[in-house]
C-alpha cells in the first residue's frame, strides 16, 4: 500500500483551517493575560530555599487565572507530574467520611492507588474517604443516574475526567462538561465540581473553569507547557480551593507564598506562550494518522472528521505485534533515543505491562511525539503530541511503515 500523503494533507484541509482558528483564538488569550500582567524579563528571575518574593512565579499563576479566568492559580515546579497535581487536589479537598464521586467511569489507571482500588496505605480509602462512580452511556454523561445519585447520596467531590485515559470511551466537550455542571450544581451548589484537564488544553476555545467547573487541573510536561516546561504542573479555580491546595502541597499556615521557582519562571512562560501552536500541531498530527489509519482499515476514535476534545488518538489493533510495532515505529521517528527498542514492562502506577514510545527532551513529556498503550486487550495505542507537525508527520510515517 502506497500512502499518498499530500493527498490526505488535501482532504484534510479543511479540518487543518479549523484548527489554525482555535490556535489564533487561545494564541490572543495567551498573549492578552501576559500584557495585562506586565510580563517582563526581570520576571525570569529566580529563587530559591522558601521562594519568599517570587514575582515571577506570583505572574505566572496571575497569568493562568486571567486564561482560564478563574480567582486563583497554583502553577509549581514542585508538582512531579498531572497525576501529583490531581493528588494533590484531592486529598487538599476531602476528609475522612466525604464520598468522591467519578461521573466518567473508572479514572486512569495511576489513579488507582491514590483513590485505593488496591488497598494502597496511603490512598483516600486508607484514610476513611468514600469512592463511586457513575460511567458514561454511549460515550455521554448518564444524567438520570447522576440526578438520583446526588439526591440520595452527600457528595463532597464530583471528578471529570476529560481524556479517554487507557479507555476506550471518547473524550468529554466542553458542552457536555457545561450541561453536567448545570444539572449538579441544580441540585446542590456545595458539591464541588473538579476536572481533570490533562491533554486537553487549548484544544477548543474554552476550559472547564469557564463554563462553571469549581477547579481544574493539568501537566505542564503536557499541553501547556509547549514542549519547553520540563516538569511541573498547575490548579486553577476558586480561591478557597487553591489556598487548600497549595497547603497541601506545601504546609498548613504557608500556602501560595512559598516554593521556590529554581529558574522554572522562564520555561513556564515560554512554554505557556507556544503553547496554542503546540497543541495545533499535535491535533494536526492526530487527524493526519486517523486518516491514514482508517483507510488502512484500523479502528480509531475520534476519526479524523469527529470533534476533539483532546490531543490523543485511540488506535486499536487487536493484535499485540502489531501494537507493539507501531509503537517501535513512532520511537524510531523520535528525536531522542531513535535508535532504542521500546519493550514492554511493568511501570509505577499500572497494572498491565505498557510499551511506550518516547523519545523526548523532557522524560514522559506527551506533549511531544508519544505512544503507548497497556499489553490487553483489545491492544489499543494512544497516540499523542508532536511538538511541529512536520516532526509529528515524520515519525508517523516511520509507524505506519512497520504495521505494513
Amino acid at each position: 500500500m502506497n500512502i499518498n500523503i499530500k493527498e490526505a494533507e488535501n482532504k484534510l484541509k479543511d479540518v487543518f483551517s479549523n484548527i489554525d482558528d482555535v490556535c489564533f483564538y487561545n494564541s490572543q488569550k495567551v498573549i492578552e493575560a501576559f500584557w495585562k500582567e506586565n510580563i517582563s524579563e526581570t520576571d525570569f528571575n529566580s529563587t530559591t530555599g522558601y521562594g519568599y518574593g517570587d514575582i515571577g512565579r506570583d505572574k505566572i499563576e496571575k497569568v493562568y487565572s486571567n486564561i482560564f479566568e478563574t480567582e486563583a492559580a497554583l502553577v509549581r515546579n514542585q508538582f512531579i507530574s498531572g497525576t501529583h497535581a490531581l493528588s494533590t487536589a484531592f486529598f487538599a479537598l476531602l476528609r475522612p467520611g466525604d464520598l468522591l464521586l467519578s461521573i466518567t467511569g473508572k479514572p486512569y489507571d495511576t489513579l488507582d492507588s491514590i483513590i485505593g482500588f488496591n488497598d494502597n496505605p496511603s490512598s483516600l480509602k486508607s484514610f476513611g474517604i468514600k469512592y463511586d462512580q457513575i460511567d458514561l452511556v454511549d460515550n455521554h454523561f448518564d444524567y438520570d443516574a447522576i440526578s438520583n445519585y446526588l439526591k440520595n447520596n452527600r457528595v463532597k467531590v464530583i471528578e471529570i475526567q476529560r481524556s479517554i485515559g487507557y479507555s476506550t470511551r471518547s473524550s468529554i466537550g466542553i458542552e457536555d462538561i457545561e450541561e453536567v455542571i448545570r444539572l449538579v450544581k441544580g441540585i446542590d451548589k456545595n458539591i464541588i465540581v473538579m476536572v481533570d484537564n490533562c491533554y486537553c488544553e487549548f484544544v477548543g476555545k474554552l476550559e472547564p473553569t469557564q463554563v462553571g467547573a469549581d477547579i481544574s487541573v493539568g501537566s505542564l510536561i503536557k499541553n501547556l507547557g509547549g514542549g519547553i516546561a520540563s516538569n511541573g504542573a498547575y490548579i486553577v479555580g476558586r480561591k478557597d480551593l487553591i489556598n487548600l491546595c497549595s497547603e497541601r502541597l506545601n504546609v498548613a499556615g504557608e500556602a501560595s507564598e512559598v516554593g521556590p521557582s529554581l529558574g522554572a519562571n522562564k520555561m513556564f512562560l515560554q512554554g505557556l506562550y507556544m503553547a496554542p501552536s503546540v497543541v495545533a500541531s499535535a491535533l494536526k498530527t492526530s487527524v493526519l494518522a486517523a486518516y491514514l489509519l482508517e483507510d488502512m482499515g484500523y479502528n480509531v476514535s475520534p476519526r479524523w472528521n469527529e470533534d476533539r476534545h483532546d490531543i490523543v488518538l485511540a488506535i486499536t489493533f487487536n493484535d499485540k505485534e502489531k501494537l507493539i510495532k507501531f509503537v517501535e515505529g513512532i520511537q524510531s521517528g523520535s528525536a531522542i533515543d531513535a535508535n532504542v527498542l521500546p519493550v514492554p514492562s511493568s511501570m509505577p502506577g499500572y497494572d498491565d505491562e505498557i510499551i511506550m514510545a518516547s523519545g523526548s527532551f523532557t522524560q514522559g513529556s506527551s506533549i511531544e511525539i508519544s505512544c503507548d498503550g497497556p499489553l490487553r486487550k483489545p491492544y489499543i495505542a494512544y497516540l499523542q503530541g508532536g511538538l511541529t507537525y512536520e516532526y509529528g508527520k515524520i515519525a508517523l510515517m516511520k509507524a505506519l511503515e512497520k504495521i505494513m
